[in-house]
Order: structure tokens, then C-alpha cells, then sequence
């Protein structure tokens, strides 16, 4: 239905209940003309005054020629100024109840109450904008008050989060501070995991900067023609350490001359965090699979590894900021929970898509990027 269609309900009621009073007006204006000008009204007045008030014919018809019949026009233009005046509230109060309807209506949009705004039938199109209004404040309203939540969320992972290395950073400090004159290698040692759990520590403050710089659409990207095939085999090479820890191996499946348009560097970010976190949870001693294929003008990448299955529930939270799938990992063995939240923001500066799903115990990551041609 278009706009037009809308509202000529009612414009129709509205045109009806004009023209209604105004047809209604005319022929109480007519009516009285004629008692008036065809002196219709005069016999009705004589016999009033013969009968009622019990004067003379002559003088009852002198008395109505000289204050009626002379001042007909007086009374005439009296009559039609009531008529018109009696039509005019009559339109006026049924606009006014057009006007009360849509002012319930705003205050029912204001209150918090759920309900639906319901207004007379040919007011329909009003109706549906306030309730349409109304769902948007209330859809306003939730996202603001998630977006309190996430926040305060934020801050309790990162007070968390941050806890733990600068627990031990601090803590190794005061025995070094407690302990002046320990052995030079003990001291080593202490001075080491101080500053590898400092280095920690500045990689987490990198990544939560990094993250907020995403949502706040700070980053630009600088789009290249990408090798995948070659992106994909350094990545490998570089993670082959991460891999060998728990025998994992990285197996490429795709046409070598397969091509991306994009940022090299920010890509190289989302398959290195996936790849990661492949290695982190896959069943030890096992292949992951990396493929891909074109589809359309698209880039259709999937990462496949072998491991537990993974609830409904929880795959649409895993590119959540600070969300691990396994809570018991400490923040020293488990990341920051920002790996996947940062690969989402890059594939989604770039256009693309990312989503997670696990069956029969292997778990896919899809990614689909704007292909070279795009």
C-alpha cells in the first residue's frame, strides 16, 4: 500500500463529516427561510400570542409585524450565524477527537508500558507510525542499556585481565627490592618473568586499544591485491612453533593463484588469531585444513580443525570481546578474549563475513571476502 492509499481512509472520514455538517447547515438554513420569508413562522407567532397569551388577532398581527416581520433579516442572519456556528463545533469536536486520540497516543509511546498504540480505524496510518516509533524508542532503549552492560563488562575483564600479570610483575619486584643481595642467577630470573609478564601486559593494553580503535572506526585500511595462497604459507611457517607444541600441522587446499583485495597486513591479523586459536583447541597430533574457493565475486576461506564440539549457544558468542570457550584457562595460557572480537572488525571493514559452526567434533570457520575483481 503506498502513501496515498495510507491515509485516504482518512481523508475520506474526514471529507464526510465536512461535507456532512455543511449539507446538514444548508438545509437548516433553507428551513428556517422559509419560516421566516413565507411568513410561515408569522402564523405560528399570532396564534401564540391569540392563544397563549390571550391578545386580539389585529393586535397580535400588528404586534408581530412590528417587531418580527420588520426585523426578519435580523433574525434570519441571527439563524444562519447559529446553524454555521453549530456545524463549525460539531467539525472542530470531531477534529479535536482525532487530536485527543494521537495525544493518548503520545503519551503511550512516552510510558514504558509494552502495550500496542491503538487508535480509531481510519486513523490506521497514525497508529502504525507511533507504534513504529514507540518500538524504536523501546529498541533504543535496550541497546543503550547493553551497551552499559558491555561496558561495564569491558571493565571487569580488563580490571581482570590486567590483574594477573601485574600481580606478578609487582610481586616479583619487591623480592628483588626484599632481596638485594641475592644469587645473580636467581636475580635473572625474577628480572625475566617480571618483564615477560610486562611484555604480557603491554600486549593486552595493545589489543584492548586496538579493539576500541575498531568500534570507533578509527582504522583505515590500505586495500591491496593479496596472494592467499602466499599469505597463507607464511603464516604457517611463522606459527610453526605454536603448532608443533601440541603436533597440530596446517594442511592449504586451495588454487595458488587465488587472489584477495585488501589490507595484506590487517588479513594476515584475522587468519593469525584464527590459526591460534585453531592451535589452541584442537585435539593434539591433528591436521587443520585451510581452504578456499570463489564464489561469485567473492573469496568463500574456511579453517577447519578437529576437537570437542562447540554448543549453539556458545559459537554465536565466540567473537564476543573477552569471551573464552574455556573458562579455566588463566589469562597467561587462554589470550585476551580479543583475537576473534578483533578478526570480526577487520572482515567487517573489509565488507565481509565471518561465522563460526561445529558438528560431528570439527570445528569451521567461514570467512567471505570481496574477491580481487570486486
Amino acid at each position: 500500500m503506498n502513501r496515498k492509499d495510507e491515509y485516504s481512509v482518512f481523508h475520506t472520514k474526514l471529507l464526510q463529516r465536512v461535507c456532512g455538517s455543511v449539507v446538514l447547515s444548508v438545509f437548516l438554513v433553507a428551513a428556517l427561510y422559509q419560516l421566516l420569508w413565507k411568513r410561515r413562522m408569522g402564523d405560528l407567532i399570532v396564534w401564540f400570542l391569540v392563544n397563549v397569551i390571550q391578545m386580539g388577532r389585529q393586535e397580535a398581527f400588528y404586534f408581530y409585524s412590528d417587531h418580527f416581520r420588520l426585523n426578519k433579516d435580523l433574525f434570519f442572519c441571527a439563524a444562519v450565524f447559529l446553524v454555521f456556528s453549530a456545524m463549525l463545533w460539531r467539525v472542530f469536536r470531531g477534529m479535536s477527537r482525532y487530536f485527543r486520540e494521537i495525544s493518548q497516543g503520545i503519551e503511550s509511546l512516552l510510558a514504558d508500558d509494552g502495550e500496542q498504540i491503538r487508535l480509531s480505524p481510519e486513523m490506521l496510518p497514525f497508529e502504525r507510525k507511533l507504534n513504529a516509533a514507540k518500538r524504536t524508542l523501546e529498541e533504543r532503549k535496550e541497546a543503550t542499556a547493553q551497551a552499559e552492560r558491555r561496558k561495564d563488562e569491558l571493565v571487569m575483564y580488563l580490571a581482570h585481565d590486567i590483574r594477573t600479570p601485574l600481580t606478578s610483575v609487582i610481586g616479583y619486584l619487591n623480592l628483588l627490592e626484599e632481596e638485594p643481595d641475592g644469587s645473580p642467577g636467581q636475580r635473572a630470573k625474577r628480572v625475566h618473568i617480571a618483564l615477560e609478564k610486562a611484555y604480557r601486559l603491554e600486549a593486552m593494553i595493545n589489543e584492548f586499544f586496538e579493539i576500541t580503535r575498531y568500534n570507533s572506526q578509527q582504522i583505515s585500511l590500505s586495500r591491496t591485491e593479496v596472494d592467499l595462497y602466499y599469505l597463507l604459507v607464511q603464516l604457517t611457517d611463522e606459527l610453526t612453533p605454536v603448532l608443533a607444541a601440541r603436533g597440530n600441522s596446517v594442511t592449504l587446499r586451495m588454487d595458488e593463484n587465488l587472489t584477495i583485495r585488501g589490507d595484506a597486513e590487517k588479513l594476515a591479523r584475522v587468519f593469525g588469531n584464527i590459526l591460534k586459536n585453531a592451535a589452541a583447541y584442537s585435539a593434539p597430533h591433528t591436521e587443520i585444513t585451510v581452504s578456499a574457493e570463489t564464489a561469485g565475486q567473492d573469496v568463500t576461506i574456511r579453517f577447519q580443525n578437529q576437537g570437542a564440539d562447540i554448543p549453539p549457544e556458545k559459537l554465536e558468542a565466540l567473537f564476543d570481546k573477552f569471551y573464552r570457550l574455556d573458562q579455566s584457562r588463566s589469562t597467561g595460557t587462554g589470550g585476551t578474549g580479543l583475537g576473534l572480537a578483533i578478526a570480526k572488525e577487520i572482515v567487517l571493514l573489509h565488507g565481509g563475513t565471518i561465522c563460526a559452526s561445529s558438528a560431528c567434533h570439527t570445528v569451521t570457520f567461514t570467512i567471505r571476502l570481496p574477491g580481487a575483481a570486486s
